[in-house]
């Protein structure tokens, strides 16, 4: 299937690429249908708003410069995903990306979570303070290397 994107114009994509997103993003609660990109620069990925072309987000796997990073939302909500496995589970934050790629910043407290089986996906809230709506990535990279060091 084709598919019109923001960043990259007309797309072919497989339909298992396709996420469901039956509440929304937070802020997007009336687009509910996306699709999943790999972005052309890893190890990002792009989330395309298939209701609307102007409306996408670059996400990224939290783990990649937060190894302590732990899902801390209600149990109930992550039941609505229906994961029988975390296994099935794919955790993403969204990126900001300002425009002199500088200071990037990912939202920590409001990670998307997609069942891969189904999926569905779904923007939850952490109820741990410790994780933040802006963490700027280049100093958590610069801590959690001199913590290995």
């Amino acid at each position: 299937m084709t598919i019109e994107t923001k960043a990259y114009g007309q797309v072919e994509i497989d339909e298992k690429q396709i996420i469901e997103f039956p509440q929304g993003l937070f802020g997007f609660e009336a687009l509910r249908r996306f699709a999943l990109l790999d972005a052309h620069r890893q190890p990002f990925y792009w989330l395309q708003s298939l209701d609307r072309t102007k409306v996408a987000f670059v996400l990224l796997n939290p783990l990649l410069f937060r190894p302590d990073y732990t899902l801390d939302v209600p149990s109930e909500e992550l039941a609505t995903l229906e994961a029988s496995d975390s296994e099935d589970l794919l955790v993403f934050c969204i990126v900001t990306i300002p425009v002199d790629q500088e200071h990037m910043t990912a939202n920590l407290q409001g990670p998307v979570v997609i069942n891969r089986k189904t999926r569905e996906g779904r923007q939850l809230i952490s109820n741990n303070p410790k994780w933040q709506v802006r963490h700027n990535i280049q100093e958590e990279l610069a801590r959690m290397r001199s913590d290995a060091c």
